[in-house]
């Protein structure tokens, strides 16, 4: 099997460390190429060094990991995104799935399951953790009742108070300090919590279940 070279992504020094420890003691061909605190850095060192993977950690100060996957997949970035991080909640595991990840694992993994994981990804095939993979079938199998509204993330309430004002997704991007691709990103997410199809509507349906206040 050749090597495979991964860019870890975590902003505490301490994890960057272990992994990079762990992988480069590996007897399993793997190569680490660099390392990254933050979101925006992942994205510029991702298209950079062009590794088979990158090791992602998802909540970080000054670029998040779904914006970041969202963005390396807008741009066609050859690594597949392997996210690791000590969160399995919804509002966690299906953004960054729809973002592109290949595959979502939790930090408490063993070491080889992580090792078999990078390799899978490296691959193109999907991993997930246990915990991960049933709370996406169970999303699947379980439609949402007609009635009822999935509450919208602090991002996407405040890309819809600016879309209410108008607010283009070119200016929208320049005010919060991200893509426009994400803040498109974003707006399907709105729209399939909401149910409706356009900004308009979204708008409409924001005032009357009181997420924008009153009209």
């Amino acid at each position: 099997m050749s090597e495979i070279t991964l860019l870890i992504v975590d902003d505490h020094p301490v994890v960057r460390d272990g992994l990079r420890g762990m992988f480069t003691a590996a007897a399993s061909g793997f190569r680490v190429l660099g390392e990254a605190s933050d979101g925006h850095e992942a994205v510029e060192l991702a298209l950079r060094l062009e590794p088979d993977v990158v090791l992602m950690d998802l909540r970080m100060p000054g670029g998040n990991g779904v914006d970041a996957i969202a963005e390396l997949t807008r741009r066609g970035a050859r690594a597949r995104v392997l996210v690791l991080t000590t969160y399995d909640t919804d509002t966690d595991t299906l953004p960054a799935i729809e973002a592109g990840a290949t595959g979502y694992l939790l930090k408490d993994a063993p070491r080889e399951e992580l090792f078999g994981a990078v390799r899978a990804a490296a691959d193109g095939r999907t991993v997930l953790s246990p915990a991960v993979a049933t709370r996406l079938v169970t999303a699947v199998r379980t439609p949402a009742a007609p009635a009822a509204v999935t509450a919208l993330s602090a991002r996407e309430g405040e890309i819809l108070a600016l879309v209410a004002k108008g607010t283009a997704n070119r200016a929208i991007a320049a005010e919060l300090f991200i893509s426009e691709a994400t803040v498109k990103t974003h707006l399907t997410h709105i729209y399939g919590k909401l149910g409706v199809n356009d900004r308009a509507s979204a708008v409409a349906a924001g005032y009357d279940r009181g997420i924008l206040g009153r009209s």
